[in-house]
């Protein structure tokens, strides 16, 4: 009897993630508000700015909206894995990815989003490289290319482990 119960209530208090994954649905909101104000900034004065600032504000796009499509992954795949199925009905628009992505294959597109992020961060440093010390610049790269290697690794126990 209270095996029975602690087991039920402890299968509930999955239910006490939803609201952590709704709260991720408000950062995307967030960041949806930040793009569109780094936008507006940019757009009146795209004439008069140098191409290498304009090429920077557009990687800190590109960076932001691979942040919301890693932010709507995680959110739609970690509520679908450890939550309930998402009911969806069948004439609607439904992501491919939605229902075949557990946590595993989820991780390794968190690393691969990382690295991602990390290389256009890392790119938009090398455009500013002139303004930038070497030993700062060293570090840059040190890290990126920790998540390169952890990133690989991830996927290789990943290979390794399903075979």
């Amino acid at each position: 009897m209270i095996e029975k119960l602690l087991e039920r209530a402890m299968y509930a208090s999955r239910w006490l993630l939803a609201p952590l994954y709704f709260g991720l649905s408000l950062t995307v909101l967030a960041l949806v508000l930040k793009f569109f104000q780094e936008l507006a900034h940019i757009l009146p004065h795209v004439f008069e700015i140098a191409e290498t600032d304009l090429i920077l504000t557009i990687l800190s796009l590109i960076d932001m909206a691979l942040v919301g499509g890693l932010l709507v992954m995680v959110m739609l795949s970690s509520y679908e894995n450890f939550v309930s199925q998402l009911d969806i009905d069948e004439g609607s628009e439904k992501l491919s990815w939605l229902g075949k992505m557990d946590s595993s294959s989820l991780k390794n597109k968190v690393a691969a989003s990382i690295v991602a992020i990390s290389s256009i961060h890392l790119l938009k440093i090398f455009m500013n490289a002139q303004n930038i010390d070497y030993v700062h610049l060293k570090w840059y790269v040190i890290i990126h290319m920790t998540f390169v290697a952890s990133a690989f690794a991830m996927g290789l126990l990943d290979k390794l482990t399903k075979h």
